[in-house]
């Protein structure tokens, strides 16, 4: 029996989980729905045997797993409707934008008791895997920090438009959505983390941030550094760096692994041909073990609020020292 999914958001994000499940042994989907009929046409391209359900409880009413891609604000009362009637969970990042929604939210998916995991892409993916047994076996030396690297000529990115919020301060910009997952990863390799200080710039009061930086540190004091920018004649650039003594690894683009003994970083063996489908079939392939009811590298939600409580002070330009 494969796993019977509403897909609920048909944007870009909601349209790629769709077409990645119809690939996948494990998964079904079976309805979809979004308030934007232009999104629900592109929706039944890629998954042309899913029902158009004419509201969101429509479309999670008899299915196994609920995946959320909708903007943030909606994002929790979905998920708990889908978790009274005992549905699994798998929600897009961020968890929100509240902090208090967001813990209220995780302590009533706890309450559920329903498999509930957040979609953080690296999580299950082999460099954030190849990376922390190469930690763990000593192969990197002793852990020195983690520099965090994102640059765009301008956001949001060119296949990003049609999801408009993305641009505004109150839900989007490139801190949620893409250096939330590099603190993620950040926060697997070293621990719980903490923000010293913070500094974000934005062009006027509705629109999203343009420039960011940041330090947090871990229990132990070892630095994660964030530089994120946008604007200017250049590629994307997205990288986070793990630097030990002996060596360093440098994940771009999400899935690219490098590694460095000090000389040019160079491609390890973990590295993919195709980042995005494989990094979607190994985040479906752990939420079929949840499902399960074993094992999973997912992203819990508990996990998903400690990212969101960083991103949220890094744009609120707070920290713990001035």
């Amino acid at each position: 029996m494969t796993i019977r999914t509403a897909v609920i958001g048909l944007g870009i994000m909601g349209r790629r989980m769709a077409e990645n499940m119809v690939l996948h042994a494990d998964f079904t989907v079976t309805t979809m729905w979004d308030p934007d009929p232009a999104a629900c046409a592109a929706a039944q391209e890629v998954a042309p045997n899913a029902a158009v359900s004419a509201t969101a409880s429509e479309a999670m009413a008899d299915v196994d797993l609920v995946y959320l891609a909708c903007p943030p604000v909606p994002r929790k009362a979905y998920a708990l409707e889908a978790a009274a009637g005992g549905k699994a969970i798998f929600l897009e990042k961020p968890l929100g934008v509240d902090i208090a929604e967001s813990r209220a939210l995780v302590a009533e998916l706890q309450a559920a008791g329903v498999p509930a995991a957040v979609n953080f892409t690296q999580a299950a993916g082999a460099a954030l895997t190849d990376l922390t047994r190469s930690i763990r076996e000593g192969a990197l030396g002793d852990l020195c920090g983690i520099d965090i690297i994102v640059t765009y000529p301008a956001w949001p990115r060119a296949w990003q438009v049609d999801a408009d919020w993305l641009r505004f301060a109150a839900e989007g910009g490139m801190t949620r959505e893409v250096i939330s997952h590099f603190l993620f990863l950040s926060e697997r390799v070293l621990g719980p983390l903490t923000l010293q200080w913070a500094h974000a710039e934005y062009p006027d009061d509705e629109l999203c941030e343009t420039h960011v930086a940041a330090r947090l540190v871990n229990a132990e004091g070892l630095p994660v550094s964030i530089l994120g920018s946008v604007g200017g004649a250049q590629p994307d650039r997205q990288e986070v760096t793990v630097k030990g003594a002996k060596a360093s690894r440098r994940i771009s683009e999400f899935a690219i692994d490098t590694l460095s003994t000090g000389e040019a970083f160079a491609p390890t063996n973990s590295s993919p041909t195709d980042t995005r489908a494989t990094s979607l079939k190994a985040q479906l392939d752990d939420m079929a073990l949840l499902m399960a009811g074993k094992a999973s590298r997912l992203a819990t939600p508990e996990e998903a609020l400690r990212v969101q409580e960083l991103i949220e002070g890094i744009l609120a330009n707070r920290g713990v020292q001035s």
